[in-house]
């Protein structure tokens, strides 16, 4: 009994040397959960980069590829005006996907800025957040003035053939990259400024802390300037639209109808750009005016995180876009439809003849040279 008595004294006197151990085992097991998790965030942080930025390069080399050899084979000039601002507006998204998005992949494999750093900014988020206002700001100009000329192509066809001309299309083009970069560069003059944004990784436009004046109208003039641009092409589009359907529904039987047949195929395209354009831009134009607004009247406090995942969600909508719009051309073409068309009519009468139905669905020699 006395044996047992000591064994137990002597045992309890080990139990806390064991408990410290066991304590640095916990605490080390932690610590190595916790680098883990961070390295776990961190690659899937640099795959939500990597993933749509690889996406992009390749969907925009592609349109780029169609575009430029469409552009070399076309003889109408309405036509050639509209791929040549569209090959502008390819070629815009594609720099505008290549620089912001290597810049967001260094802040992602640098760990991103710290949460106190979120209220200033460097040299490098000041390139950022003015690379995401222009090249956010070029797409959204660029498909109101695209709008703008197929809706007076369509409504006005001899005012257009006299009013537009390569040299003035051109002239058009450098205004709206040099008002985009105007916008931009507001801050460097004191008006308006680019922060870091949660979770650290990306900059824009001052929205959430320490909102000024002067901040509160740079937000109200770029997503103005960029909702404005939407519903212009929405009207131009509409008005567009509605004019072929009426030429189609008073076009006599056997008529000639190959110069519709273009117009219909560029307002069918940039109904998608402008949809596109919509979807993925309108949220993060309309999040950054409210949380703007609300942080300038003090009342985010309480809805903070909220607002911060807004913002969060509606740049990466925007980066979509990039993505999107060379498939607005990749795939509403009359060739890819037509096919798309005749393969299904085709599947339908010959029972799933896949083979047949390709063979079949194949355009005249004649017809290929006036694809786009």
């Amino acid at each position: 009994m006395l044996s047992l008595s000591r064994w137990n004294s002597t045992f309890s006197s080990l139990i806390p040397h064991f408990s410290n151990v066991s304590d640095g085992k916990v605490e080390a097991r932690v610590a190595f959960e916790e680098m883990s998790q961070q390295a776990n965030l961190t690659t899937s942080g640099i795959m939500v980069v990597v993933f749509p930025m690889t996406l992009g390069i390749v969907s925009n080399i592609v349109a780029l590829v169609i575009l430029a050899n469409a552009y070399s084979l076309q003889r109408r000039r309405s036509k050639a005006t509209f791929l040549l601002f569209a090959t502008s507006l390819v070629v815009t998204d594609f720099i505008g996907h290549v620089i912001p998005g290597a810049l967001v992949l260094r802040l992602y494999l640098s760990g991103g800025a710290r949460p106190e750093d979120y209220s200033s900014s460097d040299g490098m988020c000041q390139f950022l957040g003015g690379s995401m206002v222009f090249f956010g700001l070029c797409p959204l100009f660029m498909g109101c003035a695209m709008a703008a000329e197929r809706c007076l192509g369509v409504t006005k066809p001899l005012l257009h053939s006299s009013l537009i001309t390569s040299t003035r299309t051109k002239m058009c083009l450098c205004v709206i990259w040099l008002a985009a970069l105007c916008v931009a560069l507001l801050p460097f003059l004191k008006l308006g400024s680019y922060t870091y944004q949660d979770p650290g990784t990306w900059c824009f436009i001052k929205v959430l802390s320490n909102i000024q004046q002067v901040d509160v109208a740079f937000v109200v003039l770029f997503s103005g300037l960029g909702l404005i641009s939407l519903a212009v092409a929405v009207v131009c589009n509409t008005i567009s639209g509605l004019t072929l359907v009426l030429a189609r529904l008073r076009r006599k039987p056997g008529s000639h109808h190959s110069a519709k047949s273009h117009d219909i195929e560029m307002v069918v395209q940039l109904v998608g750009i402008t949809v596109t354009s919509c979807i993925c831009w309108c949220p993060l134009l309309i999040f950054g005016l409210m949380s703007a607004i609300h942080s300038y009247a003090g009342s985010i406090r309480e809805d903070l995180p909220s607002y911060k995942m807004l913002m969060v969600i509606g740049v990466r909508l925007a980066t979509w876009n990039q993505i999107l719009d060379p498939w607005v051309y990749i795939l509403l073409r009359r060739t890819v439809l037509r096919k798309i068309y005749l393969i299904a009519k085709c599947q339908a009468g010959l029972g799933g003849n896949i083979f047949g139905c390709l063979d079949s669905a194949s355009p005249p020699q004649s017809e290929k040279n006036e694809e786009l």
